[in-house]
């Protein structure tokens, strides 16, 4: 079975991630920004990673979603600066997992991950956004060592679910 490792990151945390899913996975297996990836029809298993941006996708991962081939078996994965299990934190998956269609989703993760200075500052300038600033902050330490073995046990579960 081969496998893809698609990932877009901005700030560095979804790239941590994937990469500790690409290290517990058998070969033959690949690991590839997602922008730079050209053909997924050689793969038998994608795992496709990405940050939330706004609450939802980057557009980049968007259209790479809408042009999966159907019957794909794929893995999501996430990296977020709200606090796990609000709501959040899991509108962008929702959101990846409608857009996934036709494909079969063998599970999805997600963790914390640091936000930007930058995006912190813009975002805790509007009112709107001020609880969720809040929560950001208490993410600058992710994702931690922690949250990389969850990442890895996901990977391992994912195999054992392809592998039926």
């Amino acid at each position: 079975m081969k496998k893809l490792v698609a990932y877009y990151s901005l700030t560095g945390n979804t790239k941590k991630v994937a990469e500790a899913i690409y290290e517990v996975l058998p070969e033959p297996k690949s690991l590839t920004p997602l922008t730079e990836v050209q053909n997924v029809d050689d793969f038998d298993l994608i795992f496709i990673g990405f940050p939330v941006h706004s609450h939802s996708l980057p557009y980049k991962v968007e259209a790479f979603l809408k042009n999966l081939p159907s019957g794909k078996k794929i893995a999501l994965f996430m990296t977020h600066g709200s606090i796990p299990g609000t709501r959040l934190s899991m509108e962008a998956m929702e959101q990846a997992l409608v857009l996934s269609g036709g494909n079969k989703v063998l599970g999805s993760f997600s963790c914390r991950g640091k936000v930007s200075p930058q995006a912190l500052e813009v975002l805790g300038k509007s009112p709107e956004h001020e609880l969720w600033t809040e929560m950001a902050v208490t993410a600058a330490s992710h994702p931690d060592r922690h949250d990389l073995e969850d990442a890895k046990t996901f990977a391992r579960l994912v195999m054992l679910e392809a592998n039926q």
